[in-house]
């Protein structure tokens, strides 16, 4: 039985991570290689960059790039529209991942509460509270009342 090779086995890659050449971007985005020049130009898509300047693009930018170019062809939106929409979805993207984060510290801070209320209950002293035995009664003293 052949095994495969791990250092032959395909890695997966980060969404983020700049894997992509300008020509291989630009094919998979079904664009001139010029286009994604403008459009880094215009801070439409801004990949990442090589230590000697070379534009690399991730698979996030080259599904944004598809996106530029559905909403510029088909829906007839201008670059300046695109790149208030691309801005926009990215405020709603940064919002919608704090308010995960803050859901999250919301439940932490929940289970804390809990666990301290609990942990006040558990530490009351039995002592203090009375417990009325046969036989004890209370008597109220109202000062200046006499029989």
């Amino acid at each position: 039985m052949n095994t495969p090779d791990p250092r032959r086995m395909p890695r997966p890659v980060a969404e983020d991570a700049p894997v992509f050449v300008i020509s291989v971007a630009a094919e998979l985005a079904g664009m001139h290689a010029q286009t994604l020049r403008q459009y880094d130009r215009l801070g439409l898509v801004s990949p990442g960059r090589t230590p000697g300047g070379g534009r690399r693009y991730s698979p996030r930018e080259v599904a944004l790039l598809r996106e530029v170019q559905r909403l510029s062809q088909e829906d007839g939106v201008n670059l300046a529209g695109i790149k208030r929409i691309i801005e926009l979805e990215s405020q709603v993207e940064a919002l919608q991942d704090r308010v995960h984060e803050l859901l999250e510290e919301l439940q932490v801070s929940e289970s804390r509460r809990i666990a301290a209320e609990s942990a006040v209950h558990a530490a009351y002293r039995r002592d203090l509270v009375p417990r009325a035995t046969p036989g004890s009664a209370l008597v109220v003293w109202r000062p200046g009342s006499q029989r």
